[in-house]
């Protein structure tokens, strides 16, 4: 892909979380631990397999024995690698140690608690902790309509699970609140945001992200 794209390739890679889609394919899914563990030796392979001509890697879960892995990507020393998920005692210690990029979800207050982890997994591995890109995955409804706003959130509200909050999984509101939230996900060390719409207003919720809210982020 990194060949095919000219060196554009980011990684994203994660523990996996969908068990009832990997029990439809088959594919085994065995415990959070375990899959966090193996998150973490597939990202050291995969670094090695991208810069070593014969990688040999020896571990619990993966074994390789001179593995090969051409063509080699474009972008040099590699491509980024993306690790997403919260997880604070396994997986932002994997973002620390190997990690390029860590992609979180949460309200602003939940990510910056997950980055004050993650900066003392870093200084626990040595690691730079502004070395790391941080990215914050949500799903976008946005409208100059506040009252539908509101009331398709107080909707999905009730139907999600008890203790749940809405502001941890969607990023809501007129572009002006859409805007203030941004600022404090900035706020809170937040450089990227990847957003996602859905439903029959998908298109005109992206049109008008990228009309009132995109501009005043250029700035």
């Amino acid at each position: 892909m990194d060949v095919l794209s000219k060196g554009r390739l980011v990684l994203g890679i994660g523990a996996g979380w969908n068990e009832a889609e990997s029990r439809a394919y088959g594919i085994p899914f065995p415990s959070t631990r375990e899959r966090l563990e193996r998150l973490d030796e597939a990202v050291q392979i995969i670094e090695k397999m991208w810069t070593e001509e014969k990688t040999n890697f020896s571990g619990k879960y993966y074994k390789i024995d001179n593995a090969i892995c051409n063509p080699k990507p474009i972008q040099k020393p590699r491509p980024m690698v993306l690790i997403g998920g919260s997880g604070e005692k396994y997986l932002l210690r994997t973002v620390a140690k190997y990690g390029d990029a860590c992609n979180l979800f949460g309200s602003p207050e939940t990510v910056r608690r997950k980055l004050d982890i993650l900066r003392e997994h870093c200084k626990a591995v040595g690691r730079d902790y502004d070395s790391i890109v941080k990215t914050k995955l949500t799903q976008l409804l946005i409208s100059e309509d506040e009252g539908m706003i509101k009331g398709i959130v107080d909707r999905i509200s009730k139907m999600m699970p008890p203790g749940m909050n809405v502001n941890e999984v969607i990023l809501h509101g007129t572009p002006e609140q859409v805007k203030s939230k941004l600022s404090e996900y900035s706020d809170a060390g937040v450089q990227y945001m990847i957003v996602s719409a859905s439903g029959p207003g998908e298109l005109q919720a992206l049109k008008l992200f990228g009309e009132k809210v995109m501009p005043a982020l250029n700035h």
